[in-house]
């Protein structure tokens, strides 16, 4: 068993040894691999890269495998390594670039290779071949040194101090940065993602600080790569230039150092290299050549970009157009304009854009290379802009050419109306013909030069001429049929003539309608009228103010046939002011007036007051009120409908809801101008008032007071009431007339006790005088008794004699035994007393003074104050009560 093992394992290993691939042995006939030779080391400083190129062998194998490494400075300190696979070719020389992120100025940098098979018997390493860096001799120097980085890329700097100097700190736009040792005295530093400045000049400033002596610096820039170019187009015009155009992209400031280089290549010709323009390159057309593969190479400093493009020829033409000629008349233009490179024999096809109109289109195929056309329908005196563009076949227009200006000629219209006049001395009539000139289009204003003026009447003619400023002119005519025509002179263009004719004059012609029209809210007229069938050309219709002082100046429209209505806006009107609309109907023979409407654009309530007629009539219970007042005046800011007639008590205030005081009555007809009121109050005095009414409302009143009548017979009742009564009792009683003077010559009778003679009594005046004469004042024992309250002494309608005659009878009371403490009147009660004389004056009211006077003689003493005094006369008493008399005068003996 262990026999039979030993002998497969011996067969193995022979068919291991015989069937193996000798390529695939790295050691062939069991020597190591030869030591490999770098032949050259070349370093680019633009690029930063080092290109090493070496010899290899293909002895052993058909795809090598070769370390590489890379170090820095005279230590050779190695700072990249890495496995290169390189295929076998024909050549010999191998070729591998390595870039460094340090400026290969700052120190050295070598490499060396080595042959490697299976991680296994690796070659022996090459030769340090060397790039040398740059030595300082007196200055530092710094790298990159003015050179272009690229944007958002990271970059290192380095300070190459001179022997015996010591960098001490390295900025990078005023910023410092720490830095990194490099061999001996070489200091580095390491920026990310570099911006372009803001600044004019896009530099970086990078400062190296050194001891001993001064800073060094350096500049360098940013900028970015060159982008591809895009939308690549080319074109000709005459077929003999080609200019193509491209989009180059990002835009370069144009102090960047970074210069970019355009060049264009037509590949399928031996043509030489074209240099062009940032985005665009113009070369002559190759001859006999159709189908163009054009390149376009753009690059700089940081790279470069291509671009390829094809094409042919007779597709990419842009015909160029310059202008010949303009001549614009009234209502058309002609224009002509000429094409570059005599391309009207390729079935050339144009476009012409006028502005405000359309675009028009025409084949041009033109032996004296000229393209015409004329534009019609235009408007007269109307501004336009026109440009054209061609193209062939149709296939790619051309640019636009500039915008030609121009203005047609101006055509002017009349519209003319007349005014007709009766001469009441003769059978002729006063034409006023009246004309306004209509500009069509929207240019400047036309010089008008004047007018001419023709009409025809009887188989005569007459012409004038009148100057620009005039827009009217009066004519006498005859009684028959005339015909006017007025057309304008004009210095370019032309004017069309308008026509008038004046009827003949008719007597038996029907009077025209009358209409009131009623005024809008938006201050605007909507006419309308009956169709007439005599009517054959339009109507016509005419307005002017009536009622003003000031000439009004005479307007009119014309309404096409077949139409009849009419709206008028509002701001031709104003408010308050009374319009008359003449409606003509335009007939062979003229125009007849059909009807007259009259009406406000806006009615206004500020109407004139009504004239009251004086002495206004009245009643006890009525009044009746009469006016005048012109209802037609047209200087009436709106129509009167009627009045308002308001009669009210004066004094009276109106509250809401309250009618008792106040008449109101509405006169609808305004042709009646007078009313009467009733249910008024007697002997009342009453505020009457006129007002016109409009539809927005009364006008300006006219007011007159007036007092109603006193009415006597509602006093009848109470007079004849008591006079009946009397009547009727005195009948009744007629038969019992002694009985009833026996009684009343008891009721009347002298007191008993006193015997009065006439005789006796007129002895005892005389006597009581001469007593009352002799007596003294301080014999006479008398009082006054005043009782004062705070309101004054009388009403305010005590005249002046009441007011002395107080003060005579309230004089100062002398003391007596009558006290003067009560607050009260004394009367003296008394059966009969012929000598008293009593003065009274109406009742005060109880807070008036009270003055009592008693010039009586009385006892000298008087025991109670207290209480009520009584005294006697012949047996009789009186006692003083409080009472409301005024004065009594009297006396008493003095056996009482």
């Amino acid at each position: 068993m262990i026999s039979v093992r030993v002998f497969c394992t011996g067969l193995l290993g022979l068919f291991l040894i015989f069937f193996q691939d000798p390529s695939d042995c790295c050691i062939g006939t069991g020597s190591p691999p030869l030591k490999p030779n770098i032949s050259h080391l070349k370093a680019n400083s633009d690029r930063q890269s080092l290109v090493v190129s070496w010899l290899g062998d293909h002895t052993a194998s058909s795809s090598d495998i070769y370390e590489i490494q890379v170090s820095r400075t005279e230590e050779h300190t190695v700072i990249y390594n890495i496995n290169v696979s390189v295929h076998a070719d024909n050549s010999t020389e191998y070729t591998w670039t390595w870039i460094s992120d340090l400026p290969l100025e700052c120190v050295d940098h070598s490499v060396r290779v080595r042959f490697s098979c299976n991680q296994s018997a690796p070659s022996p390493w090459s030769n340090w071949i060397t790039n040398y860096g740059v030595k300082a001799k007196d200055k530092t120097k710094i790298f990159p040194f003015q050179g272009v980085l690229r944007e958002g890329s990271s970059a290192m700097f380095c300070c190459v101090p001179p022997a015996g100097v010591n960098i001490t700190s390295i900025a990078f736009r005023n910023i410092q940065f720490p830095y990194i040792n490099i061999g001996a005295r070489v200091k580095a530093i390491a920026v990310h993602n570099l911006t372009i400045p803001n600044n004019l000049i896009k530099h970086l400033l990078l400062t190296c600080n050194q001891t001993p002596g001064e800073p060094s610096y350096a500049w360098n820039y940013i900028s970015f790569p060159p982008q591809k170019p895009r939308n690549v187009s080319c074109a000709t015009s005459d077929m003999t230039t080609i200019t193509c155009n491209w989009d180059s992209g990002r835009e370069q400031h144009r102090y960047d150092r970074n210069k970019r280089t355009q060049t264009l290549h037509i590949r399928n010709s031996n043509q030489a290299t074209i240099n062009c323009d940032q985005s665009s390159c113009s070369f002559p057309a190759v001859p006999q050549l159709q189908e163009y593969n054009i390149r376009v190479l753009v690059k700089n400093k940081l790279g470069e970009e291509t671009e390829s493009y094809s094409f042919n020829i007779s597709d990419r033409v842009f015909p160029v157009l310059e202008w010949d000629r303009v001549s614009p008349g009234v209502t058309n233009v002609s224009l002509s304009w000429s094409v570059s490179g005599n391309l009207t024999q390729m079935n050339l096809l144009c476009q012409v854009s006028t502005v405000p109109v359309s675009i028009s289109q025409l084949n041009c195929n033109s032996a004296s290379g000229l393209c015409k056309i004329r534009l019609d329908n235009l408007h007269p005196n109307t501004n336009y802009s026109t440009r054209v563009r061609c193209s062939v076949n149709g296939k790619l227009w051309g640019e636009w050419t500039r915008p030609i200006s121009y203005t047609t000629y101006p055509l002017v219209t009349l519209d003319i109306w007349r005014r007709i006049r009766q001469l009441s001395d003769s059978h002729k009539r006063h034409v006023t013909l009246l004309w306004n000139p209509n500009v069509v289009g929207r240019a400047d204003t036309v010089n008008i030069k004047g007018y001419s003026l023709k009409w025809s009447q009887g188989g005569q003619m007459w012409r004038e001429l009148k100057e620009s400023g005039q827009s009217q002119v009066e004519i006498s005519i005859g009684p028959g049929k005339c015909d006017f025509t007025v057309q304008a002179v004009l210095q370019i263009g032309s004017s069309t003539p308008a026509h008038i004719t004046i009827p003949p004059q008719d007597h038996t012609e029907i009077r025209p309608v009358k209409k009131q029209l009623s005024s809008a809210t938006g201050g605007f007229f909507s006419l309308s009228w009956d169709h007439q069938s005599t009517v054959t050309c339009g109507y016509t219709v005419e307005w002017c103010i009536m009622g003003s002082f000031v000439p009004c100046i005479l307007q009119w429209i014309k309404v096409p046939k077949g139409n009849n209505t009419l709206y008028l806006p509002a701001g031709h009107f104003k408010a308050g002011f009374r319009y008359a609309f003449n409606i003509y109907g335009c007939t062979e023979n003229g125009h007849k007036l059909l009807e007259i409407q009259t009406g406000y654009s806006q009615e206004l309530t500020s109407v004139q007051s009504p004239s009251l007629v004086e002495p206004v009539q009245s009643t006890s219970s009525s009044v009746a009120l009469e006016w005048h007042y012109n209802e037609d005046d047209p200087a009436h800011p709106a129509f009167i409908t009627g009045y308002l007639v308001t009669v009210q008590e004066v004094g009276s205030d109106i509250l809401p809801g309250q009618t008792e005081n106040l008449f109101n009555v509405t006169v609808a007809d305004p042709l009646r101008k007078s009313v009467t009121i009733k249910g008024l109050r007697q002997n009342q005095e009453y505020t009457c008032s006129v007002s016109a009414l409009t539809k927005v409302g009364p006008g300006l009143p006219a007011s007159v007071i007036i007092r109603t009548k006193i009415d006597y017979s509602a006093h009848l009742p109470k007079i004849l009431t008591p006079i009946l009564l009397l009547l009727g009792c005195t009948f009744l009683l007629w038969p019992q007339r002694k009985m009833l003077k026996s009684v009343l010559r008891e009721i009347f009778v002298y007191p008993a006790g006193m015997k009065i003679k006439k005789p006796e009594l007129d002895s005892f005046l005389n006597q009581t005088a001469q007593r009352l004469q002799s007596q003294k004042v301080e014999e006479c024992i008398s009082c006054d008794i005043e009782i004062l309250n705070i309101r004054p002494l009388l009403s305010e309608k005590t005249s002046v004699r009441d007011a002395e005659l107080t003060k005579t009878l309230c004089s100062p009371c002398f003391p007596s035994s009558i006290s003067s403490k009560s607050p009260t009147c004394v009367p003296l009660q008394v059966d009969y007393h012929p000598q008293s004389a009593i003065l009274l004056w109406d009742r005060p009211t109880p807070e008036q003074m009270i003055c009592v006077t008693n010039k009586s003689y009385l006892r000298p003493v008087v025991e109670n104050h207290s209480e009520p005094q009584e005294a006697t006369i012949s047996g009789k008493s009186f006692s003083f009560e409080p009472s409301e008399c005024a004065v009594i005068h009297g006396y008493i003996s003095d056996d009482t």
